[in-house]
C-alpha cells in the first residue's frame, strides 16, 4: 500500500481532492477520526492506496505533522487566490521540515481570481524548494477550460463529470506554453548532466526523459512540482494520480528517512504510529504504518505484545491479517505505542523534533459538572494529552484546578466535545487566575513578644526583626546578627520557618517576594521558650512588618518569542504595546523562509489578549511560546482592581 497526505488550509478543497481520487476507479473505503484525520483507502492502477486527508484549521496542524510522519508524500491544496498564498505558510513550513516529497496543487482554477503565475510567486516567498509549474491553463475569456502539459505538450479540455479530451495546444496558448516549458527544462537541468547537455547543444529531450528526471528529483525531494485542477468537477484528478503513482517515492525510502530522522538502525524500524484516538467501551484505538514484514497480533512491536489487529476504515477484526510493509491498520490494547513514534520490535523512539506541534496559547481552566467527575477528569485528560500533542495539561497554582492549554478555541472546543461524548464527562470552562505577587518597599522593624499560658507549660518567645526590600529576583533572604545568645542557636531556624511562613501570604492577600528578615535581638525563658513559640512570634511580628512596609502588588512578565509570516510584522509593534508589553527586537527566522521571530516582553495578564489579537491580525497562523521572564511592580486602578477581584474570588470561595 501507497499513503499519502493531503494537507493545506481551510476551504481549498482537500476532502473533495481525496473523494475524486478515491472514486477513479470503484467506491472508496473510509474512516473518519473524532479529531477530523479521514482515512480513504482505494485501489487505481492495480495498486492499494491510502489517502491521510488532515483538518484544515491551524490549531488542528498537530495531525498534519504527524500524518506526514508516515506518507511517501503528500499533496499541498492552496487557493488559486495570490493574497491567500500566505494561509499555506505553515504547511510548507511543516512539508519542508519533514522532508516528504510534496505536490503542490492549486485546486478551485475554475474561479480563477488571479494569475497564475503570481500565486507560485507568492508561494515561492515561503519555500526553500523551487516551486515547479508543471502544467498551464487554457483559457476562454475569463474561463479555465482545460490545461496543458509541459512535459509531454499534449493539452487537455476539461469536459464536466468525464475524462478530459485531448485536443491541440490552442493557438493563443502556445507563446506562453513555450516559455513555460523553457522555464521547467532550466529548472530540471540543475539536477541532471544529461539534460543540461541537451539544452545546451539545442537539442529536444524526448518526453519520456523529461518524466523520469522529474519522477527521481521529487523522489529526492529536490523540488515541489505544481499542478491545477478544479475537483469539484473533477478537473485534473487522474493527473495529480498519476504523478503520485510515477514519483512518489515508495515505503523504502520512508522507512530509511525516519532511521536517519530518528537517530535508529533502518534494520530496526517495523512501524510507525500516527494518530490515536478513544471510543466509548474500546479504549485508545492507534493507527498504525507496518515498515516491514511479520506484524501481527501478539508480535513483540515497541517493547510489548501488539494488540487486536483492526480494519481502520471499519474497526473490524482483521487479525488473521498480516500487514505488509507500507499498509496501515489500526489496533487496540496497545496503550504502551504512543503517538507519534518510530517503532521497532524492542523499544518506542521518539519522533523527530519537528513534529513538535506549535505552543497552546489558549489557557482555560476546566471545571467538572459533578464531584463524581471531578477525579475522573484528571485521569481523563492525561489520556487525551498522549493522543494529543497538542494538548499540555497542568494544575493551576493555588487551587490545583485542571489547567488545560490548548492550540485555540476550535481546539478546546473538540476537548470539550470528546470528554462529553466519549468519557461522559461534562465540563465548563474559565479563565485561568493569573499569578501576582506582592513585595515592599520600605524597611521597617518590629519587636513582637509571644507569650501563652496553656495551664501547663507556657509558650514563650520574644524577637526584633528588621524588615527589608531586596533586589528583584533575590527572593527571600534570613540573616541574623544575635550576641551574647539572647536567642538560642537551636531556635534561630524556628525563625527563619516563621517568617517564610509570614511570606506565603501578604496583606494584599499574594505571595509575598524578594524580602529579606534580619534577627537582630530577643530574650527567650529556660522552661517556656521552645522552636514552636520561637516560629510563632517571628511569624506574627513578619506580618506585622509587611502591612507597615508598603506593600506593592507585583505581576509577572513573560519573554515572549512569536513566530509570523514577514507581511504581518508591520502591524506586532502596535499589538505588543497596546497591551504594555515591550518589543525587544527580531530577526528574519533563520530556519523557516518568509518568517520572523519577534521577541518582546509581555505582561502575564496580557497574554490571553496577546493570543486573540495575533490570531486576528495574522489568520491564525502566528503563534508565540513563553517563560517567566520576572515579577515586576503595578500601581493603580488596574492593581486595586485585581486586589479587589482576589479578595471576592477568596470570600466566595
Amino acid at each position: 500500500m501507497r499513503c499519502f497526505t493531503v494537507l493545506g488550509p481551510s476551504q481549498t478543497g482537500k476532502s473533495t481532492v481525496v473523494e475524486k481520487l478515491g472514486s477513479l476507479e470503484g467506491a472508496p473505503r473510509k474512516s473518519i477520526s473524532p479529531y477530523g484525520l479521514n482515512l480513504t483507502e482505494f485501489t487505481w492502477g492495480n495498486e492499494a492506496w491510502c489517502a491521510l486527508d488532515t483538518p484544515g484549521p491551524n490549531e488542528a496542524l498537530a495531525h498534519a505533522q504527524h500524518a506526514l510522519l508516515a506518507s511517501d508524500a503528500c499533496i499541498l491544496c492552496v487557493s488559486p487566490v495570490p493574497e491567500e498564498a500566505v494561509l499555506a505558510a505553515p504547511y510548507l513550513r511543516i512539508i519542508e521540515a519533514s522532508g516528504t516529497p510534496c505536490i503542490l496543487f492549486v485546486n478551485r482554477m475554475d474561479e480563477p481570481r488571479g494569475r497564475l503565475r503570481d500565486v507560485i510567486a507568492a508561494l515561492q516567498d515561503y519555500a526553500n524548494h523551487t516551486l515547479l509549474l508543471r502544467q498551464i491553463p487554457i483559457r476562454e475569456g475569463d474561463r479555465i477550460v482545460g490545461s496543458c502539459d509541459l512535459i509531454s505538450e499534449r493539452a487537455w479540455r476539461y469536459r464536466e463529470g468525464q475524462p478530459s479530451a485531448l485536443i491541440a495546444i490552442p493557438e493563443g496558448a502556445s507563446e506562453r506554453e513555450h516559455e513555460a516549458r523553457t522555464e521547467l527544462l532550466e529548472h530540471l537541468s540543475e539536477f541532471d548532466d544529461w539534460l543540461l547537455e541537451e539544452l545546451i547543444e539545442d537539442r529536444v529531450p524526448p518526453s519520456d526523459a523529461l518524466y523520469a528526471i522529474s519522477s527521481r528529483v521529487l523522489k529526492e525531494n529536490r523540488i515541489i512540482p505544481v499542478l491545477i485542477g478544479a475537483a469539484s468537477h473533477g478537473n485534473g484528478m487522474t493527473r495529480l494520480m498519476k504523478a503520485l503513482r510515477h514519483e512518489a517515492p515508495p515505503v523504502a525510502v520512508l522507512r530509511q528517512r525516519l532511521a536517519q530522522a530518528g537517530n535508529v538502525d533502518e534494520g530496526k524500524v517495523a512501524a510507525v504510529s500516527f494518530h490515536a484516538y478513544h471510543r466509548q467501551n474500546v479504549g485508545k484505538t492507534v493507527l498504525v504504518r507496518a515498515l516491514r514484514e511479520g506484524l501481527r497480533q501478539g508480535a513483540s512491536l515497541g517493547g510489548a505484545s501488539l494488540g487486536a489487529v483492526q480494519d481502520p476504515a471499519n474497526g473490524r477484526s482483521a487479525s488473521a491479517v498480516v500487514p505488509a510493509p507500507g499498509d496501515v491498520f489500526a489496533t487496540v490494547k496497545s496503550d504502551h505505542l504512543r503517538v507519534p513514534s518510530l517503532l521497532t520490535p524492542d523499544a518506542v523512539v521518539a519522533p523527530p523534533a519537528w513534529t513538535e506541534p506549535p505552543t497552546p496559547m489558549l489557557e482555560r481552566i476546566l471545571v467538572p459538572g459533578s464531584e463524581r467527575d471531578e477525579t475522573k477528569l484528571s485521569e481523563t485528560l492525561a489520556k487525551l494529552s498522549e493522543t494529543d500533542r497538542g494538548l499540555k495539561i497542568s494544575q493551576e497554582e493555588g487551587t490545583g484546578a485542571q489547567l488545560v492549554c490548548a492550540q485555540g478555541p476550535m481546539h478546546l472546543r473538540d476537548l470539550c466535545r470528546t470528554l462529553s461524548d466519549v468519557f461522559r464527562i461534562t465540563v465548563t470552562d474559565r479563565a485561568p487566575s493569573p499569578i501576582y505577587r506582592e513585595t515592599i518597599t520600605k524597611p521597617s522593624e518590629v519587636h513582637y513578644r509571644h507569650r501563652k499560658q496553656t495551664g501547663g507549660a507556657g509558650q514563650f518567645a520574644d524577637v526584633k526583626l528588621s524588615i527589608h526590600p531586596n533586589e528583584r529576583g533575590q527572593g527571600f533572604t534570613f540573616g541574623e546578627t544575635i550576641k551574647g545568645g539572647v536567642v538560642p542557636r537551636n531556635y534561630i531556624p524556628a525563625v527563619e520557618a516563621g517568617a517564610r511562613e509570614a511570606m506565603e501570604k501578604g496583606p494584599l492577600g499574594f505571595e509575598v517576594i524578594d524580602v529579606g528578615v534580619t534577627l537582630s535581638d530577643g530574650q527567650h525563658h529556660a522552661v517556656d521558650s521552645s522552636e514552636h513559640a520561637f516560629r510563632t512570634a517571628s511569624k506574627m511580628g513578619v506580618r506585622q512588618a509587611l502591612f507597615e512596609g508598603s506593600t506593592v502588588l507585583m505581576q509577572p512578565v513573560f519573554r515572549s518569542e512569536i513566530h509570523i509570516p514577514s507581511i504581518y510584522s508591520g502591524g506586532l509593534v502596535q499589538i505588543v504595546s497596546a497591551l504594555n508589553g515591550q518589543i525587544l527586537g527580531f530577526d528574519r527566522d533563520e530556519t523557516i523562509k518568509g518568517w520572523d521571530v519577534f521577541r518582546a516582553l509581555v505582561p502575564g495578564g496580557a497574554l490571553a489578549d496577546l493570543a486573540r489579537g495575533l490570531r486576528s491580525a495574522t489568520q491564525g497562523i502566528g503563534y508565540f511560546s513563553k517563560t517567566f521572564d520576572h515579577f515586576e511592580e503595578l500601581y493603580g486602578k488596574e492593581a486595586d482592581a485585581i486586589v479587589r477581584a482576589h479578595e471576592a474570588s477568596r470570600v466566595a470561595h
